[in-house]
């Protein structure tokens, strides 16, 4: 289950939805075709193709495809895999295990480029079998390419539903999909200020006796500099630091003791 991974920042909406259809073959749990058809709908594509799924339409399918019931209702089935990818001019197959017969295999990031350069051109497949044994070497053969997507060597088994978000999010990014996280409201901090903060910082240091103790005495209020100029401070956020150090000269001067004047803001 995903939770939270999502709505941060605005996702690029004026993308067309490419050709491409998802094929399930031979699909054992109903639960598995809602995953995928979720997985579907997170990353914009929209044609699911079934090849002899055991059961389906199923409550299961519907459950776990979370809102994605549109996609389902619009899922066609196909008695073969020669059906299902009729008319499709690039067929790509997933595999999780080493095949002979000299198939190509793409790493999957790979693999979503050539999809979506071959989108562009005309329909594409995307074929997934079996939950237990995976496309048989017929089903293999009619892929141009395989796809594989890199996991712990002591542990590559994935589930349907994992293997079709991979692929599905690995299209939409060589799609062009980015986050667009909006600059926010507040300007950061100028110049100026950050001198001022600067010199009010170096003074409350002094006044606390927190001293730099190399020999040089110039590296710690560089290395503040440095770490302060990395946080990309705005405004509001120099003027909440500004009152931390005003509050530690109040104290101080609450205990008996001097601070030198506070430099201008």
């Amino acid at each position: 289950m995903w939770l939270g991974l999502g709505g941060e920042g605005n996702y690029n909406s004026t993308m067309q939805t490419p050709d491409i259809r998802f094929v399930l073959v031979g699909t054992q749990h109903p639960g598995n075709i809602g995953a995928v058809a979720r997985a579907m709908k997170n990353m914009a594509l929209e044609q699911l193709m079934l090849v002899r799924p055991r059961e389906f339409p199923h409550a299961d399918a519907t459950a776990r495809a979370s809102g994605a019931d549109d996609l389902l209702a619009r899922a066609q089935l196909a008695g073969s895999v020669a059906e299902a990818i009729a008319g499709c001019g690039f067929i790509v197959g997933t595999t999780a295990r080493e095949r002979e017969h000299n198939h190509r295999v793409l790493d999957v990031r790979d693999a979503a480029a050539r999809i979506v350069a071959q989108a562009a051109r005309g329909p594409v497949a995307v074929l997934f079998g079996a939950e237990r044994a995976g496309l048989s070497n017929e089903e293999i053969d009619a892929a141009h390419a395989l796809v594989r997507i890199p996991a712990n060597p002591a542990y590559t088994s994935l589930n349907l539903g994992m293997a079709a978000q991979l692929i599905a999010y690995e299209i939409y990014r060589a799609r062009g999909a980015r986050i667009e996280v909006a600059p926010g409201a507040v300007p950061l901090a100028s110049a100026a200020e950050m001198a001022h903060f600067y010199a009010h910082l170096e003074a409350v240091l002094a006044a606390i006796d927190f001293r730099d103790r190399t020999a040089s005495g110039t590296q710690l209020m560089q290395r503040l500099r440095r770490l302060f100029q990395r946080a990309e401070m705005d405004q509001n956020e120099v003027n909440i630091l500004r009152g931390v150090l005003a509050a530690v000269e109040g104290k101080r001067r609450v205990a008996g003791s001097k601070c030198p004047p506070r430099p201008p803001r």
